[in-house]
């Protein structure tokens, strides 16, 4: 065979071996990548944002992004994503420990918490680890299959792809982790992990001290597929997993909520069957009256406390919203009957007897709690008349809702408004609170949690 033939037989096997697609290691390769772009102009730390600074950080020397001995902090891309393939080469230390924080904040705080971590770890780390924290599992979630990992001083070839709820890990072409979000469902682990269903964020380096350095680190965006990470999309299409809570055409799914003498799960306990069946027949009525759809939305009308009640009972569960108010309103969610996660007009010049206006903190609080906060951590409402989103989880008594993709509340207990001081009733409704003035709900999304999710700590 003469010499050119060959090397071309050789270079085809190579693109054959490689998925058709070469290794980048200059940012100028990223190219031959369809769809991928670069993260790292190979000079200097352009795009990024370094929060929690320890030691000396990050620097750059030699087309590498490298976290000093001694230093560290998280390294955050500017730029936030959603759904991606990253793809990235790394080379570590003997026992040199990081991660690679997918989905998160901007944030000093620990990512593998307040957002997602992907381990990075050497196999000669010393001190005591479980298989959760061994290199590319989903930290202290998801275990990563081990033996993939070259040796320490030699380079690594990594794939990260978040898809929905769908996070894959290849590592050196060896697939270490297939994970589907849902299927994590342990109420400790929900509670410990507010981050792990965020929807949207930044990626970057969490670093530990050790000295690690990176390259060729390119991003390909994927699309959203109709998945709950469409941003207030009007597809009206449940993602995977989830149930659709409003059909978008009727009422079907929903009643109305009793007059104020039983509007509440202690009073509606003491009416016979009968007494109840004649209560909500009344309710229904002023309910069809009040509320209706318009343009495949929630929309009410009325001009009383009316609030729309969910025809069953929920536990434990992770539910999406999508709402709309107008100047002044006031609206919220119920759940498991009890008030509530606040709604209002943040703009409004209403001021309150202290002559400050309580809606100025914003949207998302737990607002009638007494004794545990009952403000949101940062104001995060959309102006008004604008679309916002809340995704709230449930967990025992424990809420934590995102607002337009903010941590608003994070595993905090809702208290029982309707009998102060004992426990928060085990199941309930969900409501959507009138309060006499316009409001709009569309994309109503909720996947149940194990009942046996009820967390106490």
């Amino acid at each position: 065979m003469k010499p050119i033939q060959l090397f071309a037989l050789t270079a085809v096997a190579a693109l054959f071996f490689t998925g058709c697609e070469t290794v980048p290691s200059t940012p100028g390769e990223i190219g031959r990548e369809t769809g991928f772009v670069s993260l790292f102009n190979g000079k200097d730390l352009t795009g990024w944002t370094l929060v929690g600074k320890k030691g000396d950080g990050y620097g750059v020397k030699d087309g590498v992004i490298y976290c000093a001995k001694g230093g560290g902090g998280n390294l955050l891309t500017d730029k936030e994503f959603s759904n991606f393939i990253l793809r990235f080469e790394f080379k570590l230390e003997s026992a040199a420990n990081n991660g690679m924080g997918i989905r998160a904040p901007l944030t000093d705080k620990s990512i593998a918490y307040e957002g997602m971590e992907i381990q990075i770890l050497d196999y000669a780390y010393d001190k005591p680890i479980r298989p959760e924290q061994y290199h590319g599992s989903i930290y202290d979630l998801v275990a990563a299959k081990r033996g993939a990992l070259k040796p320490a001083g030699n380079w690594n070839v990594e794939e990260i792809r978040a898809d929905g709820r769908h996070i894959k890990v290849t590592l050196n072409g060896e697939v270490i982790v297939d994970a589907d979000l849902n299927s994590i469902t342990d109420p400790e682990k929900l509670l410990k992990h507010p981050g792990l269903f965020r929807e949207r964020g930044r990626i970057g380096f969490l670093g530990h001290n050790d000295y690690c350095e990176f390259r060729a680190l390119r991003i390909k965006e994927l699309p959203d597929r109709g998945s709950a990470s469409d941003p207030l999309g009007d597809r009206n299409i449940a993602p995977p997993g989830f149930t659709r809570l409003f059909d978008g055409l009727t009422l079907t799914g929903w009643k109305g909520l009793l007059a104020p003498k039983n509007d509440n799960p202690v009073k509606r306990a003491l009416l016979s069957k009968e007494q109840l069946a004649a209560e909500q027949a009344k309710a229904d009525a002023l309910m069809q009256k009040d509320w209706r759809v318009e343009n495949h939305t929630l929309a009410y009308r009325g001009s009383s406390f009316n609030n729309l009640v969910t025809a069953r009972d929920y536990a434990n569960f992770e539910m999406f919203c999508d709402w709309r108010i107008e100047k002044d309103s006031d609206s919220g969610l119920y759940l498991r009957g009890t008030p509530q996660v606040q709604i209002w007009d943040t703009l409004t010049s209403a001021t309150s007897k202290t002559g400050t206006s309580p809606n100025q903190v914003g949207s998302g609080g737990l607002y009638n709690n007494k004794k545990a906060e009952s403000k949101p951590l940062l104001r995060a409402d959309h102006l008004t008349g604008e679309w916002n989103r809340f995704h709230i989880v449930m967990v025992g008594d424990k809420v934590t809702v995102w607002l337009n993709n903010d941590l608003v509340v994070r595993n905090t207990p809702l208290e029982n408004y309707w009998a102060p001081g004992t426990p928060l009733f085990e199941t309930g409704s969900i409501e959507l609170q009138a309060h006499k003035t316009p409001v709009w709900f569309k994309n109503l999304y909720l996947r149940e949690l194990p009942k046996a999710a009820a967390a106490t700590k």
